[in-house]
């Protein structure tokens, strides 16, 4: 079965990108040394002289990883690469900030999304070093994810959507639509002490698009790539919106108290039945000795198979960099095969190298299966450079009409209309 869904993402990265799959695989079985590169770039592959580098990545598991990267590379490379917590979402306007004053990140990670922004703005140079092992040896939908205009910027970590944690002393099974669990509420919620069968993170945009896309609804047109045709008032995101305020009889509670680290909390405690998260969420509820599993997003309560959002995690190199080949190198460095093993060791997040895909450590993981069968329903977010002002009024939508009863048409109607005019403001 994990075989089979294996295969079936390999399947799924060709059908969501914009370009079909590539027959050519030049997977560099070595791991142990840097991924293969052309004749006329070897002599560039050795770091500048004098070169330090500076790292951005968040805290946990992905911290602890980048932290190991550091030390390896500078056993093998001789130079000095100092980490320092900054999460992907924040680097884009810390650089901004930080790379013109010589103090911001040389290499530093940051969702897939914001690639065509970080280009637009001028704060990534391309990966002009090892374009070639993203282009063969990576996922379709991950080299598509960090590239734009045909030009490969990113050094992808990690594919990833995301599913239904749910706790197996409250779900034995894994409920299969949302009915069995308003069902389950009934019984199980108590309000006065925070219990609820379930719970998701209601004002972010990340997680809550999962409804608006299981009613047909996108962010949009055209594979995410047309920024004038604005989808998330069309008549498919409505139906999906209405889906996800169905649930306020068994979640009763604010938006801002459905926050990923409250949910997480309240979880860990035996408190939430079920929530939608990701593989980044794995290691804390297993130390937190939860005895929980991951399972594909359930059904809508209009019958729809609930969606979800795709993303690439990615490296990138600041274009403020003193250092290019020394950050492009280290860049390279944290996503051989052989980091890669490791990156998923501690962090459980799936690397989108294809030849990786059927190692043992990663096909025989009881978490993968789930979010691999997940895949099929997911969508890619869009990358293109006006995706960044949809985050902050979608999110808003959803927060108003859950607490203040402001209908899904009214509400998705003037996030749509704050994202067209942001758009229009940019031409």
């Amino acid at each position: 079965m994990k075989r089979k869904l294996l295969s079936l993402l390999l399947a799924l990265t060709c059908t969501v990108s914009l370009a079909a799959c590539g027959t050519k695989n030049t997977t560099n079985k070595d791991t142990e040394k840097t991924p293969e590169v052309s004749e006329t770039v070897k002599d560039e592959l050795k770091p500048e002289e004098g070169a330090t580098l500076v790292a951005w990545e968040s805290q946990g598991p992905e911290g602890e990883f980048m932290k190991l990267v550091t030390e390896e590379f500078e056993k093998k490379y001789g130079v000095k690469v100092t980490y320092e917590e900054v999460g992907p979402v924040d680097a884009k306007g810390k650089l901004a900030q930080d790379g013109p004053a010589g103090v911001g990140a040389d290499v530093f990670a940051a969702p897939h999304d914001h690639t065509g922004e970080l280009v637009a703005s001028g704060l990534i140079i391309e990966n002009t070093l090892f374009a070639d092992r993203v282009t063969n040896d990576y996922m379709q939908a991950a080299s598509d994810a960090v590239s734009f205009k045909g030009q490969v910027y990113g050094y992808p970590t990690a594919i990833e959507t995301y599913g239904l944690f749910y706790n197996k002393d409250i779900f034995p099974e894994a409920p299969k639509s949302y009915e069995e669990i308003i069902a389950k509420a009934k019984t199980f919620n108590n309000a006065k002490s925070n219990k609820y069968a379930f719970m998701w993170d209601i004002g972010n945009a990340y997680f809550s698009h999962s409804f608006i896309a299981g009613g047909g609804g996108y962010i949009f047109g055209q594979g995410g790539t047309n920024k004038d045709d604005v989808g998330i008032d069309s008549t498919g995101a409505v139906e999906g919106a209405k889906s996800l305020i169905a649930l306020k009889e068994i979640l009763p509670v604010n938006s801002a108290d459905a926050s990923g680290q409250i949910m997480e909390g309240l979880f860990d405690e035996g408190k939430i039945g079920a929530m939608i998260n990701g593989p980044w969420a794995v290691q804390g509820r297993t130390e937190a000795g939860v005895n929980f599993a991951v399972a594909p997003l359930p059904k809508l309560t209009n019958g729809d198979q609930q969606s979800s959002f795709s993303g690439i995690r990615t490296l990138f190199v600041s274009a403020y960099s003193k250092y290019p080949k020394a950050a492009q190198l280290f860049a390279s460095f944290a996503t051989s095969d052989e980091m890669l093993l490791k990156r998923f060791e501690l962090t459980k997040q799936i690397p989108p190298v294809k030849a990786l895909m059927d190692a043992d450590a990663i096909k025989n993981n009881e978490f993968v299966a789930p979010f691999l069968e997940q895949a099929q329903y997911a969508v890619p977010m869009p990358s293109i450079p006006q995706m960044g002002v949809v985050w902050e009024p979608y999110g808003a939508a959803f927060s108003t009409m859950w607490n203040d009863g402001i209908s899904p048409e009214t509400a998705l109607k003037n996030a749509a209309k704050t994202v067209r005019e942001a758009i229009a403001a940019q031409k």
